[in-house]
């Protein structure tokens, strides 16, 4: 029997046929992101971490871009690491999620005597506090300061036996392709959305027709040489194209970054469409939100919200947003 409203006139409530009914579940499914920068960000930043279900996340200590000097010196970057791991506790204190660090060596700029951070970072990776070696792996080209690619192939090795060593997971940046993105016109030029001046980029050490496609053959050939397992290779930044390459042809995990689609072009409807065509067990979500650019760390929610009307149910949202970053930081 159709319910009866006692409106004063005549309004859509009776015209209205079975109403969806949304699963509850979508509001408090719990979520791993799996890369970022959160130490770099505000307070408020943070607690919007938490206010949209964050359950944990793995934050990266390698973060070239926080460093003066250019090439970085290896002092630089150990007092990256140390800075992470002395913010945990006061960000544990004032946040709801569980944080950990990822410690790594990145190739963003060229690190001067990195030996001397090879040789102390096994005693970094044996912390609870660390969870990833990260972030690391081929980069196209440098900011300031080139590095030849054979010594980016020895830093990146090196990490990832460490890696090995103490059954940690990697995850590895791989470069954006951009030659797709459809970035807006500009009437009275551009206001960057990256605190980055990208004019002083150096020129490329790869020089193929598919940059981002090479970078990950590269780190996938030189885990396979290091003893780590693809399983424990997170190829970040990914992409359609890659994610295709990267399921189809390897065990790694490809993570979609999704908290600025303004420079990478990746939409939450594209993890859906990853996820429908090859099923959720090689997909992960990070947010790579960081004090340097335009983030949205809402984003991670939306993508959760977007899979559900991309027609994914509950179950294979929350293996890619929980069960798979779970299984793989253990």
């Amino acid at each position: 029997m159709t319910q009866q409203y006692p409106t004063r006139r005549p309004t859509d409530l009776e015209e209205r046929g079975d109403a969806t009914e949304l699963p509850a579940e979508l509001t408090n499914i719990p979520w791993i992101d799996v890369h970022n920068h959160a130490h770099t960000m505000s307070w408020n930043d943070r607690e919007k971490f938490a206010l949209s279900g964050c359950h944990s996340m793995v934050m990266m200590a390698a973060a070239y871009y926080w460093m003066p000097y250019k090439p970085v010196a290896a002092a630089d970057v150990r007092h990256l690491w140390d800075d992470a791991l002395n913010r945990l506790g006061p960000i544990g204190d004032s946040h709801p999620f569980d944080a950990k660090v990822g410690i790594g060596i990145h190739t963003g700029a060229r690190v001067e005597d990195y030996e001397g951070l090879l040789e102390v970072m096994p005693e970094y990776c044996a912390l609870d506090e660390v969870a990833a070696v990260g972030e690391i792996g081929i980069t196209e080209a440098q900011h300031v300061s080139g590095w030849e690619l054979e010594d980016q192939k020895d830093v990146t090795r090196r990490q990832l036996e460490i890696a090995a060593d103490h059954d940690l997971p990697a995850i590895l940046h791989t470069p954006p392709d951009l030659e797709d993105v459809d970035f807006p016109e500009r009437v009275h030029g551009s206001i960057p959305g990256y605190e980055l001046d990208l004019s002083l980029q150096q020129d490329p050490v790869l020089t193929g027709e598919n940059p981002k496609r090479e970078a990950v053959e590269i780190d996938v050939e030189l885990a396979d040489e290091a003893g780590l397992a693809d399983e424990q290779l997170v190829l970040s930044h990914a992409d359609k194209e890659t994610a295709s390459h990267v399921i189809e042809n390897t065990d790694c995990y490809c993570s979609f970054t999704v908290s600025y689609p303004w420079l990478l072009g990746v939409e939450p409807h594209h993890v859906a469409e990853v996820v429908a065509e090859y099923g959720p067990d090689q997909v992960l979500v990070e947010t790579d939100s960081a004090g340097i650019l335009r983030s949205d760390i809402f984003a991670y929610k939306r993508t959760i919200f977007e899979m559900y009307r991309m027609g994914l149910d509950v179950e294979t949202i929350r293996q890619v947003v929980f069960e798979n970053p779970k299984e793989l930081l253990n």
